[in-house]
């Protein structure tokens, strides 16, 4: 019940309950926020607290599927979208539960609803796909590139005065011919930038600067300089929604590694186990080191394969020894190997002490929470110390401190 960056959604089903694929199972009143939706038709056989790909568990709506996959005519179906409204487009995209599938899971109605004093000048498609292993977002731009320049100009319907570019790193050349291709056939208003291959290119502000040259300041959002950054996967489920009537029910995934037998891009329906997607390639040549849920670089390493994948899951990546060894840590050597490697200018080091000692004020001066946890600090480390994950535990500290100071001010104001 939680696929997205916000407010978690409450069950709408119950237990013994028939559901159509596309039908609602979760749905929240905050702004921030998606309904999630039955991948599969079939018999709701539980309500409860599950473990997740994170380790954490979460409520979690567990369909038995009847093999049937029967639909329900959730959303309308618009053959001419220029004819709907931009407001109803966004209603439309928030009720297809629509999030950001490049792994963020931010809600894509609140991203497409800014501010009224924010001007959009540049709606930026996000398809350099820059993680290594994952390569869904490539298959996708290469297979449905008319959907995806579709819904790029489904958001330039909604802020006309956009200009729409799609952004794609120069490995991709097949990608990157296909998109000119079909953007041309269609008018030419998309432009395709292609763009030098560098991680994290994918970091929607460095996307930002090499498409426009603008800097996003320091605790500002890509609106404030005018931009959106959205997922290729996500501007295909934008235009299904809204040309097609269909819900975000699936999503492409990269089941890769040295150790899966046959790895491949599969698309699979929302909710299926990892280890139903690692049997489908396969499965394991042998052991695994390590799992992850994403690339090498940003990705989780779960503890079970009996988890589902979400909107924002894009890869499964099993990795031997070779590749994912255990370092055990040693003492900073003030290198500044990290500093060096952070593309948003960050203290790494300073950050890792900071949270050590558990100083989160301190944390927070530094520019903690800017942190965009690309793990080019923790990759050039020679002193193989875990500073991405130490940027993680220090913005959930942050965190916390601001709800607790949240929740002791309103206390206060009780009284």
């Amino acid at each position: 019940m939680s696929q997205h960056i916000g407010a978690p959604c409450s069950p709408v089903v119950k237990k013994g309950d028939r559901v159509l694929a596309g039908q609602k199972l979760g749905d929240a009143e905050a702004f921030v926020s998606a309904p999630v939706r039955s991948s599969v038709s079939g018999t709701v056989k539980d309500v409860g607290m599950k473990m997740t790909a994170s380790g954490a568990l979460e409520e979690c709506v567990t369909v038995e599927s009847d093999g049937k996959f029967e639909y329900e005519a959730a959303l309308l179906p618009h053959s001419d979208f220029m004819l709907v409204e931009p407001k109803e487009c966004v209603r439309i995209i928030r009720e297809a539960g629509i999030v950001g599938m490049g792994g963020a899971a931010f809600p894509t109605h609140v991203k497409l609803s800014p501010p009224p004093d924010k001007k959009i000048q540049w709606i930026i498609a996000n398809g350099a796909e820059c993680e290594p292993f994952l390569n869904c977002d490539n298959r996708l731009m290469l297979e449905h590139a008319e959907e995806i320049v579709g819904g790029l100009e489904i958001c330039k319907h909604i802020f006309p005065a956009a200009k729409g570019v799609i952004g794609v790193e120069d490995n991709k050349p097949e990608a990157i011919a296909r998109l000119k291709e079909v953007a041309a056939e269609r008018g030419g208003t998309i432009e395709i930038l292609p763009h030098k291959v560098k991680y994290p290119q994918g970091a929607e502000k460095m996307l930002i600067y090499t498409v426009t040259e603008q800097e996003v300041p320091s605790g500002a959002l890509p609106a404030d300089v005018g931009c959106l950054v959205i997922n290729v996967r996500t501007l295909y489920q934008i235009w299904t929604a809204i040309a097609e009537g269909i819900p975000v029910v699936d999503r492409v995934v990269s089941v890769v590694g040295d150790v899966i037998a046959d790895p491949k891009n599969i698309l699979a329906p929302l909710g299926a186990s990892v280890r139903s997607l690692v049997e489908a390639a396969g499965g394991f040549t042998r052991e695994p080191a390590r799992v992850l849920s994403g690339g090498p670089m940003m990705g989780i390493s779960m503890r079970s394969l009996d988890v589902p994948i979400v909107k924002g899951t894009s890869g499964i990546l099993a990795l031997s020894e070779r590749f994912a060894p255990y370092w055990e840590e040693s003492n900073c050597i003030r290198c500044a190997k990290c500093v060096s490697a952070c593309p948003i200018g960050l203290l790494p080091t300073s950050l890792d002490r900071a949270v050590r000692f558990r100083e989160y004020a301190e944390f927070e001066s530094l520019g903690g929470m800017n942190c965009i946890e690309c793990g080019c600090c923790t990759y050039v480390c020679p002193a193989r110390r875990y500073l991405t994950q130490s940027c993680r535990d220090g913005k959930a500290g942050v965190m916390a401190a601001r709800k607790k100071a949240q929740a002791s001010k309103m206390e206060s104001g009780k009284k």
